[in-house]
């Protein structure tokens, strides 16, 4: 998603009038209202705001400063951080919230809402936001099969390039696996692990990528408790229940 979000933002996409289009990008770290969210969309758009304003004026200012700017798009990412599992009402404003962005006459956003599975099913609930919508699902990752061991051979290494860090020791199939496992299988949380354990390695001044460092991200991105992950278990399969495992990614 942000290889093709870098690409659309390379300036290659012109608008009618002859400017750049752009889609930025929000990344959803804890609950939020709806108000905050669009004061957070306003710092994007550079305008900062006070979140003393009514809800309706900050988001009449989103439309007003995305149209100024060509943003035509809002990548909403980490997007179950919106819904609560005991709040239909308030789920139901968000989704109804959704609908008006996507059918604004004056400047209809294009929205891009990815997380793990919980927002499809509740988008699933409201027929006409799924309508306007495409959901797209990307399959788990299984390092019994040749091409996901490829991929997650060159994502490790690419990312740990940029982090100025050697992941040729860690380079093991049985690390990889447990990799995958502590992630879920979910490339995207992948991702957020070794952003995670890289940046435990810089700030430690290594040069070598180690188990440690993972063994460090693994309760930082779930809540569980320290020194307790699949990095570290010998028997980590049946010491972890992923159903659970999935349910503090989703709480964090």
């Amino acid at each position: 998603m942000q290889r093709l979000r870098e690409k659309f933002n390379d300036g290659s996409a012109i608008r009618p009038d002859g400017r750049p289009a752009k889609i930025l990008h929000c990344i959803l770290s804890g609950k939020v209202t709806w108000k905050d969210l669009g004061v957070k969309v306003l710092g994007l758009l550079g305008y900062p705001f006070k979140a003393r304003r009514t809800q309706a004026e900050i988001w009449e200012k989103v439309i007003k400063y995305a149209e100024l700017q060509g943003a035509v798009g809002i990548h909403f990412d980490e997007c179950q951080h919106v819904f609560v599992e005991t709040g239909d009402h308030t789920n139901q404003q968000i989704l109804d919230k959704f609908q008006i962005l996507l059918k604004e006459s004056r400047w209809p956003l294009m929205l891009i809402l990815s997380g793990i599975p919980s927002p499809a099913q509740h988008i699933a609930r409201e027929e006409q936001l799924t309508f306007l919508l495409r959901t797209v699902r990307f399959e788990s990752n299984d390092m019994e099969k040749q091409r996901d061991l490829d991929e997650m051979l060159q994502l490790t290494f690419t990312c740990s390039e940029k982090a100025r860090l050697d992941f040729g020791p860690p380079a093991t199939k049985d690390f990889l696996a447990r990799l995958a496992f502590a992630c879920c299988s979910r490339w995207g949380l992948v991702i957020e692990m070794l952003v995670e354990a890289l940046t435990h390695g810089q700030q430690n001044g290594d040069e070598v990528c180690a188990k440690d460092h993972f063994d460090h991200a693994y309760p930082q991105i779930n809540s569980e408790p320290a020194g307790y992950s699949p990095f570290s278990m010998s028997g980590y399969r049946d010491g972890f229940d992923h159903a659970r495992m999935m349910e503090l990614f989703s709480r964090t």
